[in-house]
């Protein structure tokens, strides 16, 4: 019986060289945390220890930017989607990122174009959520570029539509949800 390929590696030219675009590996989550650790980040191995957990359960494929050997970006690509989307069968984009010291070369765009492709086998719409405080800023101006819309439902805080006038703070938990038609 032949195995099915989740996704075949693929090299991409960007700006000053080539990267490869591949599955996270469990190796890469330390690599990475020390990283985003390094600019300030508040990150730890266990959200790359989840994402391998659930993509050997099936639920997600996590892919990974490796330039000159090291992972230097990554994105999961969920089979169910949270926030308004849920339900729909969309697949989702959840934790997408480049270290802050490759990015503005064509990284995020690589693994944005191979995550829509994975998207694309299952779905016509591909969704997901980013953050609203400035250090989602090239994130908000990515998707919007790239075609991605608003669902409408407003601002989302702790998982669920928050109240107009309500307060709330400005942390990773305050999102805005979007989709993208995929063709």
């Amino acid at each position: 019986m032949e195995e099915k390929v989740i996704f075949a590696p693929k090299t991409v030219k960007i700006k000053g060289g080539e990267i490869l675009i591949r599955l996270l590996r469990e190796e890469d989550g330390p690599q990475l945390a020390l990283e985003e650790q390094a600019q300030g980040w508040s990150t730890t191995t266990e959200k790359f220890e989840t994402r391998m957990r659930d993509f050997a359960a099936g639920a997600c494929i996590p892919l990974c930017a490796e330039l000159d050997g090291k992972p230097v970006g990554y994105v999961n690509l969920y089979k169910e989607p949270g926030g308004p989307f849920a339900g729909t069968g969309w697949p989702y984009i959840v934790d997408f990122a480049v270290l802050e010291r490759v990015r503005g070369r064509g990284v995020g765009s690589a693994l944005m174009e191979a995550v829509e492709a994975l998207a694309a086998e299952t779905s016509d719409t591909v969704c997901l959520g980013v953050g609203l405080h400035s250090g989602y800023g090239a994130a908000q101006r990515m998707y919007v570029l790239r075609g991605y819309v608003p669902d409408g439902s407003g601002v989302w805080y702790e998982g669920r539509v928050w109240d107009q006038y309500a307060p709330c703070v400005n942390d990773d938990e305050l999102n805005l949800f979007l989709s993208k038609k995929l063709f």
